[in-house]
């Protein structure tokens, strides 16, 4: 009995540093944002001074907006595109299906540097002009695998009896996909969608080779800035890109769990 309850205790603290080593550096900067005085280790007093300079300045904000624009065009299109070859994939035959399985994952176990050369090189091959698109592009190639591993299983887990007997019944292809398959794999297009924003969002090495002259996201803007020494602008910025992350990932999972109540009922 007293082994169980060090057990238990022993893992609740193990389980405690875990979350303070992942949010610890979190939660300092946002504790930063907040502080009147520019340098990190004087606390001068809480002040929102931060955003107001934030939302001021216009560097930053064409960054920002820049970052989210690249981010919900590159997610959303990798998502469209991840579904299809996801849908594509489950009705092959297992051979092909494992070469492409194996070509789907070298783009996640590449190094993100081998990439962003690769990609850089082919374009200036191409004769491609490095600038927005060029980076969407590359945002999209490797957004790609991330959908596509997260709805695959989901499609395995599918009853495809139903499906077909959709088709039985007189439904077309296009309705029995939206009415039958759709909503069951509705959870994994979702988190499909949320990795591949977040990883563009995040992105900066990729980014960093396949970006043309004047086009700057957070990630490259921040790298540039670090020899001058980074401005608080920029902590209150994350804390408003955490904020929007967890609410967002918050929203998500609960229209999960309403549907998975529902699907039971």
């Amino acid at each position: 009995m007293v082994r169980k309850k060090l057990a238990g205790i022993g893992g609740k603290i193990y389980l405690l540093l875990i979350f303070i080593f992942l949010y610890g550096p979190i939660a300092t900067l946002i504790v930063l944002s907040f502080n009147e005085s520019r340098f990190r280790g004087k606390w001068g007093g809480f002040s929102l001074k931060w955003y107001e300079s934030l939302f001021s300045s216009r560097e930053i904000m064409d960054a920002l907006w820049t970052t989210l624009l690249l981010a919900l065009l590159s997610a959303f299109i990798a998502t469209v595109l991840g579904t299809v070859a996801a849908f594509a994939m489950n009705r092959m035959k297992r051979l092909p299906r494992v070469i492409l399985m194996t070509v789907t994952n070298i783009p996640m176990l590449n190094a993100d540097i081998v990439t962003g050369i690769s990609l850089m090189l082919l374009f200036l091959a191409l004769n491609y002009k490095l600038g927005f698109s060029s980076v969407l592009f590359a945002h999209i190639t490797f957004n790609l695998p991330y959908v596509v591993l997260s709805v695959l299983p989901k499609l395995k887990q599918m009853n495809r009896s139903v499906y077909e007997a959709a088709l039985d019944l007189g439904a077309s292809k296009q309705y029995a996909f939206l009415k039958v398959i759709f909503p069951d794999i509705l959870p994994g297009i979702l988190t499909g969608f949320l990795l591949s924003f977040t990883m563009s969002l995040d992105d900066f090495v990729i980014t960093h080779f396949t970006k043309g002259v004047g086009v700057d996201t957070l990630s490259t803007k921040i790298y540039a800035e670090v020899r001058k020494g980074i401005r608080p602008e920029i902590y209150a910025l994350s804390t408003l890109l955490f904020v929007g992350v967890f609410i967002m990932l918050v929203l998500v999972n609960r229209r999960t769990g309403q549907s998975r109540e529902r699907s039971a009922k």
